[in-house]
């Protein structure tokens, strides 16, 4: 071989070792190991609502965002939500309230989640999970119709840039945070035995709620399950304490057991939904334990005591946070000097600090079934 054909060889040899060098790099990267979301439609309560109450009732007052977002949050808390988590982790503006009008974008997707939601009807909100999986309907429909006549009508890219693109629904991801409601309205109007006979029931309206989404294209759901709400201010204070019924933290366990018995039914169930639809990605998201090991562990983490909260009243006068009174010359409704060092923020619903410690364990699948961080959920 003369050197002239030596050089050649050894130049394609390179060229080959570098390309291969090249293409497994690529494919180690982090990049090919994520999933590709360009919009999240999240559906549920107050726990995940970015607004959707707060436009379509009684606006959401201050301190509400007090710690982020400002007095036009409509949140429930001092800052973001676990949703806004989401939304950060997967790169995506935070998610507007399909029922607010007013500057909202919904190019990376909407949330329909309202306050005091249930799954069934008949609960706090009108909004239930059926109307708002209606509601998603509509959108998409008229989204669609709505963006092929500006196309056709070659109208400049800013008037479309607000709307979701058709090809985006079936790419996106499909959040749930719900269920809470039905078990506490069920607790105030029957008895423990009665709400746990109805959760077959409860479970069953979400089983057609998601099969109506996968009917539209949906194909990738990520489902939490619902919290130990027998560990909020709220039920601890409004709850008359028998013996035994409280535990080492004070939580309220029959509502735990309760809440413990919804999640295992709702887990039996996602493994129904990934028979029926093997061409859906479902992970089963377990928010109860991730809240409760915060609970457990609020003091060490840095946070005052769970069952003490921020803003608002339930010690003998109800006042809500973002109200004021005066009662016998001591002044309700003033926020706490520093959120961050509280689990709960009004008694009911978390801090932006507790939802922010929450999001990081569940966002990186060690409480997620199968195992996988939210970017890998599509595989």
């Amino acid at each position: 071989m003369n050197s002239r054909s030596l050089i050649y060889v050894l130049v394609c040899f390179n060229l080959y070792v570098a390309c291969t060098f090249f293409q497994v790099s690529s494919g180690n990267g982090s990049n090919s190991n994520q999933c590709w979301f360009p919009a999240i439609y999240n559906f549920g309560d107050s726990n995940s609502d970015t607004g959707a109450i707060s436009a379509t009732f009684i606006g959401v007052q201050p301190p509400n965002g007090i710690s982020f977002f400002g007095s036009l949050s409509g949140r429930a808390s001092d800052g973001r939500l676990i949703i806004d988590f989401i939304a950060e982790e997967l790169k995506v503006p935070y998610l507007s309230a399909y029922l607010n009008s007013i500057g909202s974008n919904y190019r990376h997707g909407a949330n329909f989640a309202t306050g005091g939601s249930s799954i069934r009807p008949g609960g706090y909100s009108p909004f239930h999970l059926g109307l708002q999986v209606n509601q998603f309907i509509q959108f998409k429909s008229h989204t669609k119709i709505l963006y092929n006549q500006l196309s056709d009508n070659r109208t400049e890219p800013p008037l479309k840039s607000g709307l979701p693109r058709s090809e985006d629904f079936s790419k996106a991801l499909y959040t749930f945070d719900i269920g809470q409601n039905d078990l506490a309205i069920g607790l105030n109007k029957t008895s423990e035995e009665q709400v746990l006979r109805s959760i077959p029931e409860i479970l069953s309206q979400f089983f057609q709620a998601v099969q109506q989404l996968y009917n539209e294209g949906a194909r990738v759901f990520w489902i939490h399950n619902t919290g130990p709400f027998g560990c909020l201010p709220y039920s601890y204070i409004y709850y008359e304490p028998k013996k035994g019924n409280l535990d080492a933290n004070g939580c309220v366990k029959p509502q735990n057991e309760i809440a413990q018995e919804f999640n295992r039914q709702l887990k039996d169930q996602v493994f129904q939904l990934r028979r029926k639809f093997p061409l859906a990605k479902f992970t089963y998201v377990d928010v109860y334990t991730a809240k409760y090991e915060l609970v457990s562990n609020a003091r060490k983490l840095g946070f005052l005591s769970p069952l003490e909260f921020c803003c608002g009243s339930y010690y003998g006068y109800h006042i809500n946070c973002g109200k004021k009174a005066i009662v016998n010359g001591t002044v309700y409704g003033n926020p706490c000097k520093n959120p961050s060092q509280h689990v709960s923020w009004d008694g009911i619903h978390y801090s932006q600090a507790a939802n922010q410690l929450i999001a990081k364990h569940i966002l990186y699948g060690s409480f997620s079934d199968p195992p996988i961080p939210i970017g890998q959920a599509c595989f």
